[in-house]
């Protein structure tokens, strides 16, 4: 049997979050070959494939790259153990530079984040980051379905009052330094943006 997912077309992060959704539905009776036409998909699906146990081969059809993945035997994976992610977004913008591209670029990241699912347990906004967590945010959509998920959406109070959004906020709750230094350091692995 074999479960085929066409991305080709599809822009980051798409070809290896539907990868990723077919892989989680694999109990491992069939092969899953990812279609892409873009080097950047085909390399990230090729890595995708690697951390999830999956042995792969490339095949190039009139420029498109089939990616044929095959399920390892439990015996030849490592099993990963579940730790707990604590992420500090301390920007509304992912990274430095442009304004746009810094949008698109956190748009993109807290989808993938939604997509991921499992060990990221809080989410923390810090300075501009809380603006993410107001109303009129491009994200809220995907904070909503991450707090759904059991993810813990906290904005500092400190910075919800200095920017005047208190009684904007539409996902999550509010918080404090300390509470935000406890979560980071008590988290397994702790991620700032």
């Amino acid at each position: 049997m074999e479960k085929i997912v066409d991305a080709r077309g599809l822009n980051c992060p798409q070809p290896v979050i539907l990868t990723k959704r077919a892989m989680d539905e694999n109990d491992g009776s069939y092969k899953i070959t990812t279609i892409v036409n873009q080097k950047v998909a085909l390399e990230n699906v090729s890595k995708l494939a690697v951390s999830q146990g999956y042995e792969y081969e490339v095949e190039e059809k009139g420029g498109d790259f089939y990616i044929h993945m095959y399920k390892m035997t439990t015996a030849s994976v490592e099993s990963k153990e579940k730790k707990e992610i604590a992420i500090l977004i301390k920007s509304r913008l992912f990274g430095e530079g442009e304004e746009e591209l810094g949008q698109i670029l956190m748009k993109s990241f807290l989808y993938t984040l939604m997509e991921m699912k499992g060990d990221i347990k809080h989410i923390i906004f810090m300075n501009s980051g809380v603006f993410l967590a107001c109303e009129g945010s491009p994200v809220l959509e995907h904070l909503k379905v991450m707090e759904e998920e059991g993810v813990n959406i906290l904005s500092c109070g400190t910075c919800l009052d200095y920017y005047q959004m208190k009684d904007k906020l539409k996902v999550g709750s509010v918080t404090n330094m300390y509470t935000a230094v406890e979560i980071l350091t008590s988290a397994h692995k702790s991620l700032t943006l």
